[in-house]
């Protein structure tokens, strides 16, 4: 297309940016943006804001906004869609003081036409971000203004008080919903069920199902899905296989989803073999298990020591194509490290870093703390300093599994020298810190050493654990 002469119209090249973006390629869609304008093609405000958008799908609201620039330098007056999908890249980087500022510029400075598409893009991501509050705040604005409220922005509302455990304010809010005759739908009752499910009011949440069904409001699979997993957490777990052979008595196809919650359910209770054949059972139902469908199965039987078959487990899920990812890696390390399989463990260790993944806070933990409790305190300690001259963020749970090895070990005065030194790091010991070398000098002997720490502690105003 670039070497057409003459070029093909803008239409034509933003058909193939937008196809670029369907494909989730957002990085090569930025790329190819600034090579259309690199050729003197004169994009329009519908280019700039697929642009925009694929800058905001790859977390570079930045971008976003430099290509907002362009608007304004080429005439063109940007609209709701776009300032809705830059509140929304705001919101999804957690810039929410930022997305507040420009919705309150939107509106000070008249920038486009409010729609409740916007307001639903504030209103959600401050609910996602935990601030409920000022969605009501901006729900009460939108009551008292033209742009009425839906039932997507009540439903909005209720599931952000539902997940922050106010359930009476969020039936509150229903009941003035219904007042202005805005109908609840599966949406509204799936998101007050799930509030009363985490609270284990199971009386209220019987009864909300009982007025869904007289109001013919068909539960879906995500209402199913809820009541499933609060079951499973619950230990409620044959009650829950109960509510998926109910989901299939009314037509309503179970996923990838109600069955990972099901063996997630097992799994807590340690009844690993159910939560295999409930596994196995996806395939007759041709559902694909995830990389969470292995990951907890994974999880289940390095818990029962049946590391070999965490083994196979975690090789059939590259067989499928699926890639595992750090929860993987880690969980199937700390199965290994369980068993004494120390070895074995740093060899996957070695894989997990030649797959490119990061490991994270928990995979370190997990990797000090296992080669401790199998008697390598040294070799956990050469693995801290590698850290330290990687520019790793250090943190002080590293040291406190290490030191924990080394007192053990009886490696005293070694744990005492990297206690001290502890300030020059940047860390500050903790109760759990101080506890281990305080019980390491008790065990070996050091009781004034050890009184010595129990006091500094206690100058340190930190809490003593009983």
């Amino acid at each position: 297309m670039a070497r057409t002469r003459p070029l093909p119209s803008v239409k034509q090249f933003t058909q193939l940016l937008s196809r670029v973006v369907n494909l989730k390629e957002y990085s090569a869609a930025i790329y190819l943006f600034k090579d259309i304008c690199n050729l003197g093609i004169s994009v329009d405000g519908y280019t700039m804001s697929i642009a925009i958008d694929s800058c905001c799908l790859s977390n570079r609201v930045n971008y976003g906004f430099s290509i907002l620039g362009l608007f304004f330098k080429r005439g063109c007056v940007p609209n709701a869609i776009t300032f809705n999908t830059l509140l929304k890249g705001l919101f999804r980087e957690n810039r929410i003081n930022e997305a507040q500022e420009l919705f309150r510029k939107i509106l000070r400075e008249g920038m486009c036409e409010l729609s409740v598409v916007t307001y639903g893009t504030v209103i959600d991501g401050l609910c996602k971000a935990g601030n409920t509050a000022m969605a009501i705040e901006l729900l009460r604005v939108m009551e008292k203004g033209s742009c009425k409220p839906n039932i997507q922005i009540y439903n909005m509302v209720i599931d952000g008080l539902c997940k922050d455990g106010m359930i009476d304010f969020a039936l509150k809010l229903f009941a003035e919903m219904t007042e202005k005759g805005i109908t609840p739908d599966v949406v509204t009752y799936t998101a007050l069920i799930c509030g009363f499910c985490n609270l284990g009011r199971w009386r209220e949440v019987k009864l909300l199902l009982k007025e869904m069904i007289d109001c013919k409001i068909h539960p879906d699979v995500m209402t199913f899905n809820t009541l499933i997993d609060a079951l499973c957490k619950e230990g409620l777990v044959d009650e829950a296989k109960d509510v998926l052979h109910l989901m299939m008595e009314r037509n309503v196809v179970p996923n990838v989803v109600s069955y990972n919650a099901l063996m997630d359910g097992y799994c807590l209770q340690e009844r690993v073999d159910e939560a295999r054949k409930v596994f196995d059972s996806m395939a007759s139902k041709n559902i694909s298990p995830d990389i969470r469908s292995f990951n907890t199965l994974i999880n289940g039987y390095c818990k029962k020591m049946k590391i070999d078959d965490a083994i196979l487990l975690f090789r059939e899920m590259r067989l499928k194509g699926l890639m595992p990812d750090i929860v993987a890696y880690t969980t199937l390390l700390q199965g290994l490290f369980r068993v004494g399989r120390c070895s074995s463990a740093l060899k996957l260790f070695d894989q997990l870093q030649a797959a490119r993944l990061k490991p994270d806070f928990h995979t370190y933990c997990i990797l000090l703390d296992g080669l401790c409790k199998n008697g390598h305190a040294e070799q956990a300690l050469l693995l801290l300093d590698a850290l330290e001259h990687k520019g790793e963020h250090l943190h002080i749970v590293y040291y406190s599994c290490v030191l924990n090895g080394l007192c053990n070990a009886k490696k005293i005065c070694v744990a005492q020298a990297i206690f001290r030194d502890l300030p020059s790091k940047g860390l500050e010991p903790n109760v759990v810190t101080y506890n281990i070398l305080i019980k390491g000098c008790c065990q070996n002997g050091l009781l004034e050493e050890a009184k010595d720490l129990f006091l500094r502690m206690e100058k340190a105003s930190l809490s003593r654990m009983v």
